[in-house]
């Protein structure tokens, strides 16, 4: 025969909640979420962009580099100069030789480094390189 706990305040049975299937429910879909969000990284500077009539949009996987009116280089929010273009992009392009790279260009940016780093990212063996502009 059970024998059933009775509490000292008016005779209502004690019992707990198992939280351990909810704990595990919420990793579970923490972990999902994790491993489905597509990351995009952005230059980390703020560029105004010129606009342009025939722009398209590419739908895939980039590497993007920002270069400023002062004329100095981003790629994930950090200066890397002209001169850290060729190494930070035969390095992305070691996993995927044919990811693009988009050069996002300020409009008051001097002609001149953006043909440099232009050269530098074909240089590090990029097949494709656009210049991103405002539409």
């Amino acid at each position: 025969m059970r024998r059933r706990s009775i509490s000292s305040a008016g005779g209502a049975q004690a019992s707990e909640i198992n939280m351990s299937p909810l704990i595990d429910i919420v990793f579970i879909l923490l972990i999902f979420f994790v491993v489905t969000t597509v990351f995009v990284e952005d230059p980390g500077v703020e560029i105004q962009k010129p606009q342009a009539s025939t722009a398209q949009k590419v739908d895939q996987e980039v590497v993007i580099l920002g270069i400023t009116a002062e004329s100095e280089v981003f790629y994930a929010g950090k200066n890397i100069g002209v001169d850290g273009v060729q190494s930070v992009v035969s390095f992305m392009l070691a996993d995927n030789p044919e990811m693009p790279v988009v050069i996002q260009g300020d409009r008051h940016a001097k002609h001149g480094v953006i043909m440099k780093v232009t050269d530098a990212a074909k240089l590090a063996g990029a097949k494709q390189v656009f210049s991103a502009v405002a539409k």
